[in-house]
């Protein structure tokens, strides 16, 4: 039985596909449909914790709260965390299979195919629809052999394709217009319609251009969709798409930008707060001296960003910054920055070996294999104040400061270390500030009140507006059709395709 399924495929990277499948999970789980989102692969630093104790994009976590189901590993079977330029782990199913380079990784796609497909069996077994991202560009098809993530995903499950372009970026015509030229004619065959993301103005002016498009390729436009303003205050998956959305004036909270910044959604609920300016800091730039609070964010590699940290003199800012009285945070990785020194036995990271660290807090990391994945509960100390979160990280952590631990977890353990003083600290949890309560509690530490609404309730609302912007401006119902019809064996279309109008 041919699944019921759409797969979302783009023109170019960041054109949309995350936000688009999550709004249509809200969009079908709202009339009944149990809805299961799917990306075959994905490249990502920004993970999530699944409560079956793996890992995946923290898009996949996003799209499964848009369905109203908790996440699993099966939601994205091969999650690729880079860790050099050409080189990344691979997770498969929730669990690190290894590293590769990219290269390499070119001869892994076939095994990889099959857990791929299994986890994609899975999902269809207890749902009514999967919607299915692509990765990247649909028209790379220079990689189209042992795709896993595209055109060789969907012909190998025979799931019916939309391509999304953004018409924000420019060149949507001849994106989407080229797209069908260079496509395989048995990969095109599964293209059963086009959307355009993003665009602003008058929509009348571009109908011309939806035409245009149908014509030149064959495929119907399915939707042009407008640019939604409060997709920023849903969790990013890529770094960029935190950049520019400072707000001036407030308690400043400084974030140097390493290369390999990981679960960087941990500032997004900072971001949203009115009386806080959250500062990203780019490379070549110093921290901002008026800096309330220096926040070293998650790392996938950290002995090579604290080594680039080093480099853009940051280490000498941060001092200079706990010496006038400022406060310093550390988050996983960057909590292992802050100690005495960092080891690394094994070679996780590279050539095996010891590295000082910013000695700010009298603690000293031990990297090991073995990975932490759990969602946590417990207080921070001395408040007593209740937090959730959770842990992903390599690595052990001990020392003198560790004597003050910033939280005790529920099962009675300890988590981070405090200095003397009390204004540097650091923690392997993730997640603090979405707890309302937790943010409350670092805002007062920061001389701050909360003016945001509780972040939580926040990104329910805002995927529900989310959802009726699609209801509006994309033929839903017909997206719905084009999953039941499915593809035949030949990647022919199991139903007429219908022309090129009409919205939902």
């Amino acid at each position: 039985m041919i699944p019921r399924a759409l797969m979302i495929q783009g023109t170019g990277s960041d054109v949309g596909k995350s936000l688009i499948v999550a709004g249509l999970a809200r969009v079908f789980a709202r009339r009944g449909l149990r809805v299961r989102p799917f990306k075959p692969q994905n490249m990502s630093n920004n993970a999530a914790v699944t409560p079956d104790g793996g890992e995946i994009g923290r898009a996949q976590a996003l799209q499964a709260r848009a369905a109203g189901v908790a996440p699993c590993v099966h939601m994205n079977p091969v999650l690729l965390k880079p860790q050099s330029e050409v080189g990344a782990q691979v997770v498969v199913q929730g669990r690190m299979a290894g590293t590769a380079r990219a290269r390499e990784y070119q001869a892994w796609k076939p095994r990889l195919m099959g857990a791929v497909l299994d986890s994609f069996a899975r999902l269809s077994a207890e749902a009514d629809l999967v919607l299915v991202e692509g990765a990247g560009s649909a028209s790379e098809v220079n990689l189209r052999a042992g795709d896993i993530a595209n055109m060789g995903f969907a012909r190998a499950s025979r799931t019916p394709v939309v391509l999304l372009g953004d018409i924000d970026r420019g060149g949507v015509i001849a994106s989407l217009v080229g797209t069908r030229a260079v496509l395989d004619p048995e990969d095109a065959a599964l293209v059963r319609g086009f959307l355009v993301n993003r665009f602003r103005g008058d929509a009348s002016l571009f109908a011309d251009g939806m035409a245009l498009i149908a014509a030149r390729t064959g495929w119907p436009g399915l939707g042009l969709v407008p640019h939604f303003p409060e997709a920023a205050r849903l969790p990013a998956e890529d770094v960029l798409g935190l950049r520019g959305a400072e707000r001036p004036g407030g308690r400043v909270v400084a974030v140097p930008v390493l290369p390999r910044i990981a679960n960087f959604d941990d500032l997004d609920p900072l971001r949203a707060e009115p009386g806080v300016s959250v500062v990203l800091v780019e490379p070549g730039t110093p921290l901002p001296a008026a800096a309330d609070l220096v926040l070293l964010p998650g790392s996938k590699t950290t002995i090579p960003d604290l080594l680039f940290l080093r480099a853009q003199g940051w280490d000498i800012d941060l001092k200079a910054h706990v010496r006038r009285g400022g406060r310093v945070l550390g988050l996983c990785g960057g909590y292992q920055m802050l100690g005495r020194h960092l080891s690394d036995p094994h070679g996780i990271e590279g050539a095996a070996g010891t590295v000082e660290g910013l000695g700010l807090l009298d603690v000293a990391t031990v990297l090991t294999p073995e990975k932490r994945l759990a969602a946590v509960t417990g207080t921070s100390l001395p408040e007593g104040t209740p937090f959730s979160g959770y842990e992903m990280h390599l690595g052990e952590t001990a020392g003198p400061d560790a004597a003050r631990p910033l939280l005790r977890l529920a099962d009675g353990r300890p988590d981070g270390a405090v200095s003397p003083d009390g204004r540097v600290c650091g923690t392997y949890v993730h997640g603090l500030f979405a707890d309302d309560r937790q943010r409350a509690l670092w805002l007062a530490r920061l001389g701050a009140a909360p003016g945001a609404e509780a972040y939580e309730a926040g990104i329910e609302a805002v995927l529900d507006r989310l959802a009726d912007h699609l209801e509006r401006h994309v033929a839903c119902d017909r997206l719905l059709a084009i999953a039941r019809a499915g593809a035949g064996p030949d990647g022919a279309s199991g139903a007429a395709m219908a022309p090129p109008s009409g919205s939902g």
